[in-house]
């Protein structure tokens, strides 16, 4: 019980340290490019309280590294290195570029945009709830959150640094940035620090607090018939719990992930994805993360996935199972933001596409869903929603459900009602 309330004190401290360097926090202009104003630390930026229906405290007291331990000072610096333009080669990009807190720490696109407006091969994924994560980025190419600080930091495309001490240098002439390190880790601005001070901030960013949570905790009118209908939906015909869940008998209330990696059939029929396999062999082999995540961002490299990782032919274009929370928010969906709405992520699990795949996980079936129930399942997925967003999300709601009256390019009833045709086999070494 000490330890516990010992948590929540500081997680109610580093929220006010953050709210106070909030005013200092630097937000360059994009102007003379594209790209739209770095977003601003607001509200929703703030680090999370602990106290939110359905988080798991003891869960999340043991997903912070022993090395690398959460101080409110340190996660003040993190969150002001998070929203600072000067980390990218030319001032125009943070890591809030693609991780808008108003959106739910995503950025609302298909694929990212970064700097000089290049647009990359994936989908950004939430940062909400990121510390549970067993593996980051979609291919699961590193493992810990100060790895995936540094990688958007150096890629070309992204924040555009040469190198990582390129970006350290650009911050070690400023002297709030002097003082915030010295102050934090008693040493001049470094690479090792930069990494553990976003990573901290980010371990902040958790998001509970939905009607579904509610629900779960005893609150049987939390969610409406629909929903619940949905819930039952989502573990037996729609057999969405053999990948959002840690098993089909076990649930993960945290993030509805396996955390693994499936392919689900999404963009490998335009892609000769065995000529780009043999092509990364060698790249893959060579053990350089910063070759793989530049191939991953930035070429057609990007469709093979966990294979980027791995080097295995079965994890040809699988990539991680998503958290669903605030799915709403994190539109478009899949890792190449392909499927604009959960009616179109619903119609491609329902016909089972990817039917010339022959790397297709072996789950992806014809579901044989009807109109009635895949509306059931969204409203389930809808009720995954933090208060904090919502309004917001209701709103998306609304839209989504209009777009998908009059245009489901996904949908195809006769496949989702009939059998699953026979796959090609994988090809021969």
């Amino acid at each position: 019980m000490q330890n516990r309330t010992k948590t929540l004190a500081w997680w109610i401290k580093a929220a006010f340290v953050g709210l106070f360097i909030a005013s200092s926090t630097v937000n360059l202009s994009s102007q003379g490019t594209n790209l739209p104003p770095i977003p601003k630390p607001g509200p929703l930026a703030e680090p999370r309280s602990l106290q939110q229906v359905g988080l798991p405290v003891d869960q999340t007291r043991a997903a912070i590294p022993p090395d690398n331990p959460q101080t409110p000072e340190k996660v003040a610096l993190g969150k002001k290195l998070f929203f600072d333009g000067r980390l990218s080669a030319d001032g125009t990009v943070a890591c809030a570029t693609c991780h808008d807190p108003a959106r739910a720490f995503t950025d609302g696109k298909p694929v990212s945009i970064g700097i000089h407006s290049q647009a990359g091969q994936r989908n950004s994924p939430t940062v909400l709830n990121a510390l549970y994560n067993k593996t980051q980025f979609w291919d699961g190419r590193v493992t810990t959150l100060e790895e995936q600080a540094e990688l958007p930091i150096i890629n070309p495309i992204e924040m555009g640094q040469t190198n990582i001490d390129a970006a350290v240098a650009q911050i070690q002439t400023i002297r709030e940035y002097q003082d915030a390190f010295h102050s934090v880790f008693g040493r001049p601005p470094n690479v090792a620090d930069l990494r553990r001070a976003i990573a901290s901030y980010e371990r902040t960013l958790l998001s509970f607090n939905s009607p579904f949570d509610r629900f779960i905790a005893g609150d049987g009118n939390a969610i409406d018939d629909s929903a619940k209908r949905g819930w039952k939906l989502f573990n037996g015909q729609a057999a969405c719990n053999k990948c959002h869940a840690l098993s089909t008998n076990q649930p993960n209330l945290t993030s509805f992930t396996d955390n693994d990696f499936h392919n689900i059939g999404v963009g490998i029929i335009r892609h000769h994805v065995v000529p780009l396999a043999r092509q990364a062999e060698q790249l893959v082999n060579s053990g350089n993360s910063a070759a793989i995540d530049r191939a991953a961002i930035q070429t057609e490299m990007s469709v093979l996935g966990r294979f980027l990782v791995t080097n295995k032919q079965p994890d040809i274009a699988s990539f991680k199972t998503p958290d669903l929370r605030n799915l709403l928010m994190t539109a478009p969906y899949f890792h190449d933001g392909s499927q604009e709405t959960l009616w179109d992520t619903m119609d491609h699990y329902n016909k089972g596409d990817g039917v010339q795949n022959p790397f297709l996980d072996e789950d992806i079936q014809p579901l044989a869903l009807t109109e009635s129930d895949i509306n059931d399942l969204v409203a389930f997925l809808a009720s995954l929603t933090s208060d904090d967003y919502k309004e917001p999300a209701a709103r998306e709601l609304t839209r989504q459900r209009t777009v998908a009256k009059t245009n489901r390019p996904q949908r195809d009833t006769k496949r989702a009602f009939g059998p699953k045709p026979r796959q090609p086999p994988p090809p021969g070494p």
